[in-house]
Formats: structure tokens, C-alpha cells, sequence
């Protein structure tokens, strides 16, 4: 059954029919189906590698309303895998690339801008409106936001997830099927899952889950069957096999469940362990520059790398000594407690924990983590260097 009432059908004029004439032959959309998917209203949180193929496939399909949500700008590590944008867009805010994009493609589309993050303060506000959300996002705070207030506003919300080779997809629709929270009751601790930025991801993969998820958006719409409401879809592009799981309602879900104790948006950032701990012992930084003027007068300072072998591939910060993260712990002898260590990786998160587990180790030297990695170096000492 689609979500989309009938007193907001309107019929399609002679062009919508010649340009959504293959819609219009699959009798499970039909003429029916396209006048529900020109009435449709779908947020699209997140114009990066999932929102870049779901906004345009929703534009091709016809939605009539779409809103896009991001208050990012486009750079040039995204278009590996941002088809939405493009070279000349470099530096532009993403959601007015994106509306481009859309317009070129579908005129008939009304594109509603967001350039603003996703909050507990603004998410109702921007999502009450729409039929549908679909989650293109990369980060677990905005995914339970999302979830939430759709759990709360009763909308249905699309998800998709891509890490390296592997991608997620599913519907979340409480009333219906279990909610995101139901699938993952608490986030994982801060910085074990690494981010794409960190990661990497395989460029066409969002294309293939982004495109999943474009799918159970029409669904959806014109009123298709269940399709991936109470399962969750894995994929991996490396062996190109899909598997599936089925989803159970929790019904101890704090947010959907029987007796729900989540009655509005909280604080995602603090739920999700990002905030800091006052009571927790500060990690000390260094920035580039710093770094390079002690170097320059000649401080003996020693330098750990803590990325691993194939990102050292790609670019070798000059005179550091190689230890991957995972191997620090068990040679902890080779890192001298009576000089200053500095702990670099590529944007200086994961030299946090690199840090941290030190310390618990009971290394009692001086460490410094470089503030924004190897990239602050490239981009404000050696612009030799690629920035990656």
C-alpha cells in the first residue's frame, strides 16, 4: 500500500507521460504509480556518495519534491565516488551542486536546499513535511537522529551504509518493522570503526547501495511489497556477493518498543561517546608548524607513523619511524621515554588512540599527538606532499 494519499494525485501532463513512459508499462507502477511519485515528498540526509545516486535517480523517477540536507562543500577526494558533483564544483556548497545536478536532469523536480547540519534542534522542523527520509549519511550520531525522529514523526526512513568494499541496506519503519535502534541498540565506541576518510571505500559501492536505496524509495511510493523492511541487505563488492538477514522488532526498543523511555531528540553527540570527558586526562598536540620549528632547531624529537603499510605507499612523512597502530602495544621498547614522542596519521584521530593505549600500557614518556595528521603537514609545511 503507498504512503502517499490520494487527494494529493494530480494527473500527468503529455510530457510527463512521454518522459516516464517506462514507468508507465510496468503495470506495478503504471499511471497510478507515477502520479504518486510526482506527489512524493523524500529528504535525502547527506548529498555524498549514497545521496549522490538516490538524488538522481529520484529526480529520473520523477519524485516530484525532493529535499537535500548538507552543509558540506564539495572537494576533490569526494568525486572518486560523488557522481552528483563535479570538477567546476570544487569549493561549492554540496546542496547547491547537487540542485544543479537535479534540475539539469529533471526540471519538473521542486529541489528544497538545507546547507545545515542535522540537529536535535532543527531535525523535526526539516523532516516533519516529507513522506519519506532516506539516511545517506556516514556518521552514527546523525543515524540515531534520524532514526529517532523519524521513529517519532512516523516516517519511514531508508537506510544505507558503506565502509571499503561492504554496504548495508535496509527500511526502518516503526509500526511496521523494527527501527534502527532495534538493529543496533548502542553505537560502537568512538574511533573503533574508522570513517570512509580514514578507511577508504571502493568508489562505485555507494553507487550500488545508494542505488538500493533509490529502489526502496520508489517502492515505497507507488506501494510495492514489503521489500527490505525487517531484513537487512549486506553486500560486498570485493567477492560480489549479497547476503541478507532478517530483523526482529525489539520490543524492549527504548524508542519503539512496548514501553518506550525516548520520548524526544537527545544529545547524539554525548550518546555516541564524542563528547569530552572533563575528568579524562587531555591528550596533548602539536600543529604542523610547531612541529616544524622545533625540528628546524634542531630538538631531538622522535616521530611514529601509525598508519599502516599501503597508506605509507602513498605518502612517507620524512624521517618517521613505521609502527601500525595494531603493533604498538607489543613494541612499546623501540619508542625512548626520555624524548618527545609525536604521533602522526593521516588527519591525527586514530594517533589519539595510538596514544591512549600507551599510556594504558604504562608508557610514562612525553607524547604528542600532530594535530590534523599528515594532511596539516602537507597542506601547511610541504606542499610537496599529496594530501590524501
Amino acid at each position: 500500500m503507498s504512503i502517499i494519499p490520494e487527494e494529493r494525485l494530480n494527473d500527468l501532463t503529455n510530457d510527463e507521460i512521454g518522459r516516464y513512459s517506462r514507468h508507465l508499462l510496468l503495470p506495478e507502477i503504471g499511471v497510478d504509480g507515477q502520479k504518486r511519485l510526482k506527489a512524493a515528498k523524500v529528504l535525502l540526509i547527506g548529498t555524498g556518495g549514497l545521496g549522490a545516486p538516490l538524488a538522481l535517480y529520484l529526480a529520473a523517477a520523477g519524485v516530484g519534491t525532493l529535499g537535500i540536507v548538507d552543509f558540506d562543500v564539495v572537494e576533490a577526494s569526494n568525486l572518486q565516488r560523488q557522481i552528483i558533483h563535479s570538477t567546476r564544483d570544487i569549493d561549492r556548497p554540496k546542496v547547491a551542486s547537487a540542485r544543479d545536478k537535479i534540475k539539469g536532469l529533471n526540471p519538473n523536480v521542486t529541489v528544497k536546499e538545507y546547507n545545515t547540519a542535522l540537529t536535535s534542534e532543527n531535525a523535526f522542523d526539516i523532516i516533519k513535511d516529507y513522506d519519506i527520509v532516506a539516511d545517506g549519511t556516514d556518521n552514527y550520531q546523525t543515524r540515531y537522529l534520524v532514526n529517532d525522529a523519524c521513529v517519532l514523526l512516523g516516517k519511514p526512513n531508508v537506510y544505507g551504509s558503506v565502509f571499503q568494499f561492504e554496504g548495508q541496506a535496509s527500511v526502518f519503519y516503526a509500526g511496521k518493522g523494527p527501527c534502527y535502534r532495534c538493529l543496533y541498540p548502542s553505537p560502537p565506541p568512538p574511533g573503533l570503526v574508522p570513517s570512509c576518510s580514514e578507511g577508504g571505500v571502493m568508489g562505485v559501492l555507494p553507487g550500488i547501495v545508494g542505488t538500493i536505496q533509490a529502489a526502496e524509495v520508489i517502492k515505497l511510493i507507488v506501494g510495492g511489497d514489503k521489500g527490505l523492511i525487517g531484513r537487512l541487505l549486506l553486500f560486498d563488492a570485493w567477492t560480489m556477493k549479497f547476503r541478507e538477514l532478517k530483523l526482529a522488532h525489539d520490543e524492549n526498543c527504548p524508542i519503539c518498543g512496548k514501553n518506550p523511555t525516548i520520548h524526544e531528540l537527545i544529545d547524539y553527540e554525548q550518546f555516541c561517546g564524542l563528547k569530552k570527558n572533563t575528568a579524562e586526562k587531555p591528550i596533548e598536540t602539536i600543529t604542523a608548524l610547531e612541529l616544524k620549528a622545533r625540528l628546524d632547531s634542531g630538538e631531538k624529537i622522535q616521530l611514529i607513523d601509525t598508519r599502516e603499510p599501503h597508506e605509507r605507499a602513498i605518502v612517507k612523512f620524512p624521517n618517521a619511524k613505521a609502527i601500525p597502530l595494531g603493533q604498538l602495544e607489543r613494541r612499546i621498547d623501540e619508542i625512548d621515554p626520555t624524548i618527545d614522542t609525536v604521533f602522526i596519521c593521516k588527519i591525527g584521530q586514530r594517533s589519539i588512540f595510538a596514544i591512549k593505549a600507551l599510556e594504558e600500557a604504562g608508557y610514562k614518556g612525553r607524547m604528542l599527538n600532530l594535530q590534523d595528521g599528515l594532511n596539516a603537514w602537507a597542506r601547511d609545511v610541504d606542499k610537496s606532499l599529496p594530501q590524501y
